[in-house]
Order: structure tokens, then sequence, then C-alpha cells
């Protein structure tokens, strides 16, 4: 064992709340081993609260006010 971390891989689609099964946003890694994934509603519930106990924290939630471009000749 180096003591290296392994590299996070981004949340997907497919990454649910732990809380109510909406699209995760944001991974809690817990010091103890283990992680709890949540929409950005209970991240930003949760999140506070986590980093007191020394969980590390991935927070894509960014990604939610981003919009999709449009191409110029999409009929839409």
């Amino acid at each position: 064992m180096t003591g290296a971390l392994a590299p996070v891989k981004p949340l997907t689609a497919l990454d649910r709340c732990d809380r109510c099964g909406a699209q995760a946003y944001i991974r809690a890694t817990l010091p103890v081993g283990g992680e709890l994934l949540f929409c950005a509603h209970h991240g930003r519930q949760h999140i506070a609260a986590l980093r007191e106990k020394g969980a590390d924290i991935l927070d894509e939630s960014a990604r939610l006010s981003k919009t999709p471009s449009i191409a110029p000749n999409d009929e839409r």
C-alpha cells in the first residue's frame, strides 16, 4: 500500500442520492471509509456537518446551472 489516494471518478446520471433517489451531484467520502451520494438539495443540507467530521467532498452541483448549447440549425 502506497498511501496514494485513488482517483475520484466523476459522478454520472446513474449515481443516485442516498436520501431521495434523485441524480447525485455531491459525493462525500468518509474518513472511516465508504461514501455518501446526495442530490444538490440534500447535499446542501448535510455538507457542512460532513466537512466537520472530516469527509472529503466532491461537489459537481455547478453542472446544474450550465445550459446546453444548441446548434444554430437546430429547430426547436
